[in-house]
This record gives structure tokens, sequence and C-alpha cells, in this order.
């Protein structure tokens, strides 16, 4: 597990003199990126190293060994960093509609206390109201709950979000929070959060496992905790953080399309025949797997005419 934040402290007094990391084209992306789609990343670099094997005397030097590990330690570091922006970009944002909510449930509140400011409710109110009424109701039938806009939920406590690799927790914190404040326990299969000296906010076993050199947490804004977990099972949509959270319904789920052409050709096409089931049962119509079911019945059954197939049952 690595921690982010354990040491901001130091680096507060300190002005910075590197520039933030930006992603940007490299020199011979054309080049490489036929052999990268063709043999996969490590194909691409055992190639690499065959042309400067036979075309230089890179390996002449005794210490090749260590320089190339140092520039694949070097591009992981790079990695871990955009990764971490990325997941805090997500933070921010979250954090901002939460706050937005908020304030929108606390202005209710004052206008229902005042008889003076009674008004008719406006369009917006109705909705929510029709929303509330609908989650109701989903409540009654199945105790499964509507997922956030980021395919979580929000909390009295906390919220999270996900995408089919990662799972992003955001904790709000008093403004100030330091990193010798805070006590984060992340494990295969359990999650522990809190401030220390108090009660842990979140303590529970996780709904699926994760990677844990992979999760990291960081202060974010002096506002908030981010909590980044890495999935074991990249494949399935999580129904709760950890046991005993509500659960959601994984049918509403809504991936990003914008985001299917950076998954490999395996992956997307599984997200994509999900994504289709997920339609299919939500308008009451069989599944893929069901479909090819049924035309292989029916082509069994133009082969062999002469079977009673009087029971067999076709949708």
């Amino acid at each position: 597990m690595a921690i982010i934040s354990d040491f901001e402290e130091e680096q507060e007094q300190k002005p910075s003199s590197s520039s933030p990391l930006e992603p940007s084209a490299g020199s011979y992306d054309e080049v490489l990126k036929p052999i990268l789609d063709r043999q996969g990343p490590l194909g691409l670099l055992e190639a690499v190293f065959d042309f400067a094997r036979r075309k230089s005397d890179l390996f002449n030097d005794d210490a090749v060994e260590k320089k190339i590990s140092a520039m694949v330690s070097a591009s992981k570091l790079k990695y871990t960093e955009e990764k971490k922006k990325k997941a805090a970009a997500r933070g921010l944002e979250d954090a901002g509609k939460a706050e937005k909510r908020l304030k929108e449930t606390e202005k209710k509140e004052v206008m229902q206390e005042s008889p003076k400011n009674v008004a008719p409710p406006s369009k917006e109110a109705k909705q929510e109201k029709e929303i509330a009424a609908e989650s109701k109701e989903n409540g009654k039938k199945g105790n499964l709950r509507e997922p956030n806009k980021g395919n979580g939920l929000d909390l009295e406590n906390y919220s999270w979000t996900q995408t089919l690799q990662e799972v992003t927790v955001n904790i709000p914190v008093p403004r100030g929070t330091k990193s010798r404040f805070v006590a984060c326990e992340i494990k295969k299969n359990r999650l522990k959060f809190g401030l220390k000296g108090q009660q842990p906010i979140i303590d529970g076993e996780l709904y699926q496992s994760v990677k844990v050199d992979d999760c990291f947490w960081s202060i974010e804004d002096e506002k908030f905790i981010s909590v980044l977990l890495t999935k074991q099972n990249q494949m399935e949509w999580w129904k709760y953080l950890v046991k005993g959270d509500p659960e959601i319904d994984t049918q509403k789920v809504e991936p990003e399309n914008s985001k299917l052409s950076d998954l490999d050709p395996e992956t997307r096409q599984t997200v994509e025949k999900m994504m289709f089931d997920q339609r299919q049962k939500s308008m009451g119509l069989p599944t893929s797997d069901e479909m090819q079911k049924q035309e292989i019945l029916k082509k069994f059954m133009a082969e062999h005419p002469e079977m009673d197939f009087s029971r067999a049952k076709i949708s």
C-alpha cells in the first residue's frame, strides 16, 4: 500500500522546482504503436532490446542492467503519479457535488421551518420528490438504491464511485487535517479508516478483494481524504463498499462509453456484452447467452424435422 500524504507536511514550506506531470505524445509513437498493438508491452520491449543487441554495443556496459532497472522504476513512478492526479481530480469533482447537495438541503430545511416563506413547490422540488418516491419504491422491491453519477453511492459520512478497474472513496474531514492525524489500513478484503483518537468512519469487509500494492490514500484540497482501491476482479461492478452498507442496483450502472476505447479488445468485448445484457434485462428481453441458445435450438430443429419438439420452448 502506498501512502501519498506521508511527506506533505515536510514539503509545505519548500518551493517546488519541478513542473506538473503532463501527458504528451512521444517522438517515436508512430513507429512503436504498431509493434505495441501486435505484440503487447513485453513484446515491444523484447523487440527494442533485440534491436539494441544487434545494432549497438549497449550490452558491453557492465552496468546496463542497473541503468535499465532505473529507467523502469522512473517510468513506474511517473505512471503512479499520473494515476494519483486522475483520482484526485475525480475526488474534487465528487466533493464539489456533495457540497452543493448539502447546501441545497440546508436551504430547503430553512424554507420549511419559516411559515412566511411557504411557496408552491418548484419544478426541481417536484422532480426531487418523484426521485425520492422512486427510490423508496425501489427499496420496497429489492432494497436496492439508485447509483450516483459515479456508479457508486453517497452515504452520510462518505461517498464512493467506481469504474470496472477501481473504486474511489471520498471522506470529508475537518479543514487543516494533516497526514499524521489519519489512520488508514487497507487489506486485501478489508478497509479501516478514521482519524486518530476517534471512532473509525469506515471499518468493514470489502465487497471484493483489492490489489493492496496498487491502493493509496491522499489528502485533497484540505477538505477530504481520497482513497483509491484497485479491484482484483476488474470484470464486475461492486454492489456496496463494505459489508452492511446499502446495495446499489448494478443494472442501472452507466459505464462511460468514451473510455471503452482505452480498454484492450478482450476487456472491451466483455464490457460491451455486459452493457447489452443489462439493457435487455431492463426491457424484459433475452440476454446474449439466451439468444445464442435459442438460435442453436432453432438450427437443431431445422436439421431434424423428424423429431418431436412440441414441448420445446422458444421465445
